[in-house]
């Protein structure tokens, strides 16, 4: 979906056709111009014929759990990928499930990180703000049919959001925007490598969404090696910006860890990273964070770690005054690794 098109069109309309439209397209959830019986009929057909708001996609589901995966085509035929993870609430008193939308911020990725199939496709472009918010809108009309909505989304699949930071942002602001699919910004995550001027600018936003750190490893050496552009920053550099957006947001930042078989995963390692955080973040500062352990979705030479070691790495670092959550491993069935499906498209079959 083309916003900045479909805001052209309305230009010569009324000031409350903005208001109708976006109802009609984010809450209403229409997928033809011809549901939006409050536009005029002239009106209508013009949107249909120069914004269209058919999603073209192809959906993969997994086996063994409810994660949808989703090969969306847009315009230009560039094809990405979004993923749908439901799962059910915590809350004793509540039942309902939670819809998270994991979404592409661009068409492959530039940085090449050895243990991501996206990096090993290469970079294609930037995704637009409408081209973002049109993999949460498809999973909106899905969940629409059995009466449940799109509850949060994170910006975890191909590409790095703060490599294209003004059409993300622009994608949050219309994600949160309370007239259309409100999504609090509690429930929105931004993941990034670690572009130290990204994070600063994202930390004056003035927004409560989410930071995660894809940290994935303890060392220089070795996260150098997982992620190239470590070689550019370096840890204490990121770390550093990390250490100082949580002293002016005060909110919590994820450090994401993918558990990698025999790479970064040793008992060492565990160790090595407590004392990372310890000399990087300001003790007074050290709550905020919480490392998530992430078992690996094998995408080329690695494996993941083993259950055991997944669980012991976890012990050390709690036992060394470490928060640490561990990520429910979705979508196997389907290469949910981000890229998997657009990088092999013709020896995937939908299963």
């Amino acid at each position: 979906m083309n916003l900045d098109k479909l805001n052209k069109i309305l230009e010569g309309e009324p000031r409350y056709r903005a208001d109708q439209v976006k109802r009609a397209v984010f809450f209403d959830l229409i997928e033809n111009w011809d549901e939006a019986t409050t536009l005029p009929k002239v009106l209508r057909e013009k949107l249909n014929a120069e914004c269209p708001l058919e999603i073209e996609a192809e959906i993969f589901v997994s086996k063994g759990d409810p994660t949808r995966k989703a090969v969306i085509t847009l315009a230009d035929g560039v094809k990405i990928e979004t993923v749908l993870m439901s799962y059910a609430s915590k809350k004793d008193d509540d039942d309902t499930a939670r819809n998270t939308v994991c979404v592409s911020s661009q068409a492959g990725c530039s940085l090449g990180c050895n243990f991501c199939a996206t990096g090993q496709n290469g970079f294609i472009r930037n995704l637009t703000n409408g081209e973002i918010v049109s993999q949460v809108l498809f999973f909106a009309r899905l969940l629409k049919k059995t009466e449940e909505r799109v509850s949060g989304v994170v910006f975890m699949g191909m590409g790095e959001p703060f490599l294209n930071y003004e059409e993300v942002m622009r994608a949050v602001k219309i994600l949160m925007d309370q007239k259309g699919l409100a999504i609090g910004a509690r429930h929105i995550s931004v993941s990034t490598i670690g572009i130290p001027e990204k994070i600063e600018k994202f930390s004056n936003e003035g927004i409560q969404v989410n930071l995660a750190l894809s940290l994935h490893a303890p060392n220089d050496e070795v996260r150098t090696d997982l992620a190239p552009i470590n070689a550019k920053y370096g840890l204490k550099k990121v770390l550093r910006a990390v250490d100082d957006y949580l002293a002016k947001t005060k909110r919590k930042v994820m450090l994401e860890y993918i558990m990698i078989d025999g790479v970064n995963d040793s008992d060492f390692m565990a160790k090595e990273l407590i004392q990372l955080i310890r000399l990087n973040i300001k003790k007074e500062r050290q709550y905020l964070c919480f490392v998530n352990l992430i078992a690996y979705n094998q995408t080329g030479d690695f494996q993941s770690s083993s259950r055991e070691q997944i669980s012991k790495f976890k012990k050390i670092l709690e036992d060394g005054g470490i928060q640490v959550t561990e990520r429910f491993r979705f979508g196997r069935g389907i290469k949910g690794a981000c890229g998997q499906l657009v990088g092999g498209r013709s020896k995937r079959k939908r299963i």
